[in-house]
């Protein structure tokens, strides 16, 4: 996983308010709950008394509450009581568990897998798609969350894997594609035509108003969104669970249609159809070996790749950034 980055974990409704979840993220067991005000929290679902997971405590008074001893923890990770040593004891510094800085608007949750001191204000968002209504598809695969990322930046599948559904068509030629990295924002523009066995392919810097062609966008470490028109979009948020499987979030948005039983009707059947589209997606993807992708690996790229290619080289140099400086007393080195 690349640190020092806000990543999205979930949806904002899959933690309710009467008791904690947990979720396997980031290659750690996670637990999340709500304080009586709404307020989110995540920590390592390990006690740091004896390794119970706290996920099957309840809350009390904004703490959770581990099932084995009743330990109690706040939203910050430390021990608030400790019930045998009396209310009044002093709590040692030790006695804590890994917490993460949460972040939570849109519908979806991000939290901050870094060096705390490092966090940034707020976790990048689409923002035009905060006015939009949209519906969520949530799809688990068994690959890791780059081959699954590459897979949306992959601009010369469509005919093949897809000639069903948006691939129809046939068109296998493909100029450029022109890529545009504007610090962890990748916007790649796509030009697919026939092939009639003269044409050649133009270059990047060969295609004329590339600004005008149809376009998606990536941004490090997990979202993406497929720019459709103004008032049609799929976004996907690629979630690490470990280093073999990942959940993609798929939402479709749309705001040509706000009449509210109307819109519901049309989102659900958007959503139909990019499940369709996601399924053949996933039935390669599954087949990549190895599940994860790096700079140098045994496979032989082309110029129409070159947005994977980009993505490649951008993640290897955030992956080589220095890594958290903060001591996780559960796993001891900062990374749970």
């Amino acid at each position: 996983m690349i640190f020092n980055q806000w990543y999205v974990i979930l949806e904002s409704r899959e933690v309710g308010k009467k008791k904690p979840i947990k979720v396997r993220r980031l290659s750690q067991n996670l637990t999340l709950w709500r304080e009586s005000n709404g307020k989110l929290n995540c920590m390592s679902d390990r006690c740091c008394h004896r390794g119970a997971s706290l996920s099957g405590g309840k809350i009390v008074d904004n703490n959770i509450e581990c099932p084995f001893h009743g330990f109690q923890f706040g939203g910050d990770g430390k021990v608030k009581l400790i019930p045998a040593n009396g209310k009044n004891a002093v709590i040692p510094e030790s006695q804590h568990v890994h917490s993460y800085l949460v972040y939570e608007n849109y519908g979806l949750v991000w939290i901050w897998y870094g060096d705390k001191s490092q966090v940034t204000e707020k976790p990048f968002f689409f923002e035009d798609l905060a006015d939009m209504s949209y519906s969520t598809f949530i799809d688990p695969w068994n690959s890791h969350y780059s081959r699954c990322i590459e897979n949306q930046l992959d601009v010369v599948h469509l005919p093949f894997v897809h000639k069903t559904t948006i691939g129809a068509g046939n068109k296998t030629l493909v100029n450029g594609p022109v890529v545009v990295r504007e610090g962890e924002l990748i916007t790649f523009y796509v030009d697919n035509i026939l092939d009639d066995g003269k044409t050649t392919p133009l270059k990047p810097d060969e295609i004329p108003d590339y600004e005008k062609l149809f376009h998606l966008q990536f941004h490090y470490p997990n979202i993406w969104q497929n720019f459709i028109t103004d008032k049609m979009r799929i976004f996907a948020a690629f979630v690490p669970v470990d280093e073999e499987n990942t959940l993609i979030y798929l939402r479709n948005y749309q705001s040509f249609l706000r009449v509210p039983v109307l819109k519901e009707i049309v989102n659900y059947l958007m959503k139909l159809s990019n499940i369709v589209i996601l399924r053949q997606d996933k039935r390669i993807v599954l087949t990549q070996i190895p599940k994860k992708t790096e700079v140098k690996m045994d496979e032989r790229l082309i110029m129409g790749d070159k947005p994977i290619i980009e993505y490649r080289k951008h993640r290897q140099e955030l992956m080589t950034s220095p890594q958290p400086s903060e001591t996780c007393h559960t796993c001891g080195k900062g990374e749970c």
